[in-house]
């Protein structure tokens, strides 16, 4: 049998175009975005920020929602730990006081936010990343004004210091 020979097959391109290199940013030049992460209660807060959405009200999306059953179930360590994790700030929402589901439940979440903002204070971590907020279900739009101002405060105080630190 007598050898062929084939010829080199041509390179097909796509019709698309190649993509275009892009300029990359340094992290000094892109804007602060804070990662908020939201320990909301099931019956209020969360319902506000349920509220707020299928309205259509404008806030910014820095907020990372933990639906839990009652602000008082929050502990002070769940709250340290997001912060050493890297969270900018952390929103504890609950029912106004008098009014929660489970009693007591946003006096108990009230003691203990304190305790943990005077535990933050004599580490000499800045308590200002902490709020605690009543917002009832139907406060869909003090739901948004609050994480507007909480977002433009940590904007305001920059990236949290703790997480040059310390890694989880």
């Amino acid at each position: 049998m007598a050898e062929e020979k084939s010829e080199p097959i041509e390179e097909v391109t796509s019709v698309e175009e190649k993509p275009k290199p892009t300029k990359k940013v340094s992290a000094a030049e892109e804007p602060f975005e804070p990662i908020i992460v939201g320990f909301l209660c099931n019956w209020c807060t969360y319902t506000a920020a349920d509220l707020a959405g299928t309205t259509r009200m404008q806030y910014p999306p820095n907020i990372r929602p933990i639906r839990t059953m009652c602000s008082g179930s929050v502990d002070p360590v769940y709250v340290i730990r997001a912060l050493l994790s890297g969270a900018d700030g952390v929103l504890v929402g609950g029912c106004h006081p008098g009014d929660c589901h489970y009693v007591s439940g946003n006096y108990k979440a009230r003691r203990k936010m304190t305790i943990l903002k005077t535990i933050l204070n004599t580490l000499a971590l800045d308590d200002d990343r902490v709020w605690l907020k009543w917002i009832s279900a139907a406060e869909g739009r003090k739901f948004a004004d609050t994480a507007t101002a909480f977002t433009e405060e940590l904007k305001k105080q920059g990236p949290n210091p703790v997480k040059k630190y310390w890694s989880t």
